[in-house]
Formats: C-alpha cells, structure tokens, sequence
C-alpha cells in the first residue's frame, strides 16, 4: 500500500498542479487576470444572486392566450377539415374552449364528426416524456339539427400548458445567456409559473422587457383598400386588421402572413451604412428566402409592414425585389434596443405570453455580508481542525491538514471547470466539508494506532493501517455520495442544488486528498526517515 510508482506519483502531483492551477484565477487581482489567457482567465467560480446582487423575477404562462390560441387554431383545422370534404356549414364560432359550427345538411353529421374527430390527439403523460394518459385533447359531440361541438380538454389544455412552459424556459435561457451573463438559475414552479435569477444583472427593467416578449415576428402586406382612420370609423375589411405602429400611428395590415418569424436563421444589430441608425439585420433558411423573394417581386411599390407581437415596427416600400433571403430592420431604433431586438429574434418567439408575478433587485451588500460571514467561519473551522490534528496527531496531522488544503483548492477548481455556481448554502457546504475532509485521516490514524497498539513495527503498521480503513472510507463516501446526487436530483430549488454540488465536489475530493494524497506524502516519509516508532 505504501509503494507508488513512478506513473502513479506523477499522476497524483499532475492533478494537484492542475487544481492549484485552475483554482488560481479564484484569488489572483483583475489587473493580472487580464494577463492571463483567455482558457485560464475565465476559469472563475459564478458567484450566485444571494452574494453578488442581481435580478429576481417570476413569470407566468399566460392560460388565457394560451386556450384562445388553441382554440382558434381547432377552428381553422375544422373550417380546412370541413371544406377538404365539401362539407357546408355555417355559424363557426369560438366561445372560451368550445368550438361550435351548424351543418348547412345534418345527413353530413356522421361523415363531420368521423373526420372531426380525426383531429384529437392523445394526451402525453409527463412521466420521462412517453405513453399517453389514456386521454384526448378534443372532444367532439353532435346536437340536434346538425349542431357541432369541439371541447378542449382539461388534461389537454393542462399538457399544453406543460409543453409551453418548458419551451419557454429554453427560449429564456437563450435570450439571458446572449446578454452576456453568467449561470442563470432558470426553473419551473408549479404548474405554469417560471422563476428566473441572474447574478449580478442590476436592471430589472431590462430584463422585464426582454423575457415579457413573445416576439412572434411576421411580414405581412399593407392594406391599401382604405386609409387606417376610414377602417376604425367603419367596418374595417374582413381580411385585415388595424395595428399601431412603436409611435402610435395606426396601419391596416392584411391578415395573411407572407413570411413568418419562424424562417428566420439569424439577426443581428448594426447600423445603416447611409444614415448611421441602429438597425436589425435578418437572413431567413431557404423556405423563408423563396416566400420572401416570391411576396416582394409580386408587391414592388407596396408598403410592407414587418409586425412584432401586434406592433408594426416597421413599414417600408418595396422599391425592388429582395432575392437574397436577407434584409433589415429600421424603426428609430437606439443601440440597445436593436441589440435586444436581435437578441429576441435569436431566440425564437415564445408560444404564449408571459406575465410578471413578483420582481425584485438583490443588492450586492448582503452577498458582500455572507460572503464575509462564510469566510469567518471558514476560517474558524480550518483554525479549530488544524489546532485538534496537529495536537492529537502530530506530524501526521500535519499531512493531513496539507492534504485539506489540497482538497479545497480542487473544490473550487472543479466549481470553477464545470462553470458551478457558488451560493450561501455552498459557502455551507465548503465549510461542511473542511471537518468531513479530516474524517478519513481520522480512521486510517486511528487504524494505524490500533496496529502499532498490537505490536507491529512501525511501517507494517502504517500499511495495514491503510488497507483496513479502505473499506470503511469507501462505505462512509459512497453513501453520503448517493444521498448527495438524490439532494441534487429532487432538490427543485437553486440554493438545494447548489449545496449538493458543493457537497457532491467536497466527497469526489475527499477520497482523492484524505487517501491517496496523504498516503503519498506518508510513504515518502517512510522512505525517507525509515522510522522505528510512529509520531502519532
């Protein structure tokens, strides 16, 4: 147990180097991380809202605009449905989930309800994402007189709700990690609510507006039948719509989507080469580029209005075909919010709107306290651990408290490789582990006492030692290891997960320091010293 060879020593002092290394950027000054390659300089460990400050927001899926769009999408399926099999009806119409529709023919009842029908779905169960509940999303029920009724479906609509909040969350993820932040803490509650941390983002406001967007993008024609003004005062045309514009002016846009959001690939932010305002730039995928080019050389000298969730930000002239697949976006724009503008059309749209339940700002004075607190009482429990070891073992506790040392610097250079965020409950954690990290020295000590107490010499005694206290060592971390991993897999909150982490680290680190480290300093002792009688 005591032999190492010359692989397996320079293996162990690799991976020390190694730790020391990446775990240096932690505690070296900006001035001369900035000297650092960039590999090594980001090698830092996340700070998390509760010790940097940042923002704190809660949202909720919006089920109302949720269940209306759906149910207007039924409708649409039906009228397509309904007029592929040449089918009459009349009085289509949406009323909260329900659908309803009269058959011009009721002898047409039972060929509309087959093919009715045809349009429900099986209710996925949440369980790993497979099977379905036994249940449909849509049910279909005929009245007397040719009376048609679709209902959506409380565990349809609940699925739904389901499908769209996880959407949401990587339509979020996406739009935060693109404002340059680091470890967003970004996870469901309940049935229909988001909650989103970023560290050290101060500007709420900013984020409100970000994540508030459903940014559903699309590009549709003009109405130029009658002014805007005529159609509010009238009966706007049955086709087109009345929207406003970013300064409030109003447009009638045709309710056809030319081109939809969906196609686009790309947007980023730049400025005119002309006039030098801040615009968006956009490129499609090859379906979106062929619609595009096919609406603007059929519409050369028409506005084209480019709509962001029911607003027109934009309505210029098409003075020539655009056959490239890419254009822009000008609507007096500042920097920032053709920066944000791009970064939404990035992400994607999302599929329902989201609402601002609870907002908040943390300050980084009480991350500076907790920080401060955590490292008191850092500092008193490595004071209190090296004073006991060193007193009741001596030169081997020593070793062990080099072994310590060791140990937290690998923490916080995993924390660091693996982009972990540090919170409270980590500073926790950190601390828990400093007294668990000697435990190990603890037992092999004891089992080298109780064979030096048996009448063995002293390197026999050191090496039994050690192999009788692999097993339980072993016990003691495998089984803390899996109540750690369950922590981290059920624990739905981010301070939980973050103290599993921690934890997780501190018991892979400790089996590497307390063992096979301490092992290596004590047989080069051995060999160095051949001791007859053991200092501990």
């Amino acid at each position: 147990m005591l032999h190492f060879s010359r692989i397996k020593t320079a293996a162990i002092l690799i991976t020390v180097a190694l730790g020391i290394l990446f775990a240096l950027p932690n505690v070296l000054p900006q001035s001369v991380r900035a000297h650092l390659p960039n590999w090594l300089a980001s090698s830092r460990v996340t700070l998390g809202l509760d010790l940097q400050g940042g923002s704190h927001i809660l949202l909720e899926v919006d089920g109302d605009a949720l269940r209306k769009e759906r149910a207007e999408q039924v409708r649409d399926e039906v009228r397509r449905v309904l007029r592929d099999q040449k089918i009459g009806y009349s009085n289509l119409a949406v009323r909260d989930t329900t659908i309803s529709l009269r058959l011009r023919d009721p002898a047409d009842t039972d060929k509309a309800l087959v093919e009715l029908r045809k349009l429900a779905a099986p209710v996925s169960t949440a369980m790993f994402g497979g099977g379905n509940s036994g249940e449909m999303d849509l049910t279909v029920s005929s009245g007397a007189e040719g009376a048609l009724s679709l209902q959506l479906t409380q565990a349809g609509l609940e699925a739904r709700m389901r499908s769209a909040v996880d959407q949401s969350i990587e339509i979020i993820r996406r739009r935060i990690d693109q404002l340059g932040t680091v470890e967003p803490n970004i996870q469901r509650q309940g049935l229909n609510r988001i909650l989103v941390q970023v560290p050290g983002l101060q500007d709420p406001q900013r984020l409100k507006a970000l994540l508030g967007q459903t940014a559903k993008l699309s590009f549709r024609m003009v109405d130029q039948s009658m002014s805007p003004e005529q159609a509010l005062e009238g009966r706007a045309p049955p086709e087109s719509d009345v929207l406003y514009g970013q300064d409030g002016r109003p447009y009638l846009v045709e309710k056809q989507v030319r081109v939809s959001g969906e196609d686009l690939v790309d947007a980023q932010p730049g400025f005119d080469p002309q006039n030098r305002e801040p615009i968006v730039s956009f490129r499609f995928n090859s379906n979106g580029a062929r619609r595009f080019a096919a609406t603007t050389q059929d519409a050369v000298g028409r506005p084209f209005a480019i709509v962001l969730d029911n607003q027109v930000i934009s309505a210029p002239v098409i003075r020539e075909p655009i056959l490239g697949g890419s254009g822009q976006i000008s609507g007096a724009f500042t920097v920032q919010q053709a920066n944000d503008l791009a970064i939404l059309l990035r992400a994607g749209a999302l599929p329902a709107p989201l609402k601002v339940v609870e907002e908040r700002t943390v300050g980084p004075s009480l991350g500076a306290d907790s920080i401060e607190a955590g490292k008191v009482a850092a500092y008193v429990a490595t004071g209190l651990v090296a004073v006991f070891m060193i007193a009741v073992y001596g030169l081997f506790g020593g070793f062990a408290l080099i072994a310590l040392a060791v140990h937290v610097t690998l923490m916080f250079a995993l924390q660091s490789l693996l982009g972990a965020t540090l919170t409270l409950p980590g500073i926790a954690g950190v601390v828990l582990t400093i007294g668990m990290a000697v435990d190990s020295n603890v037992v092999i000590f004891e089992r080298i006492r109780d064979e030096a107490r048996e009448g063995r010499a002293a390197i026999s005694a050191i090496d039994k030692g050690f192999v009788n206290a692999l097993g339980t060592i072993l016990d003691a971390n495998v089984t803390s290891l899996a109540t750690a991993v369950i922590l981290f897999l059920m624990g739905g909150s981010g301070p939980v997960r973050g103290f599993a982490v921690t934890y997780i680290l501190g018991l892979l680190t400790t089996m590497f320091t307390a063992y096979t480290l301490t092992r290596l300093m004590i047989a080069w002792w051995v060999k160095w010293q051949r001791p007859a009688k053991l200092p501990i």
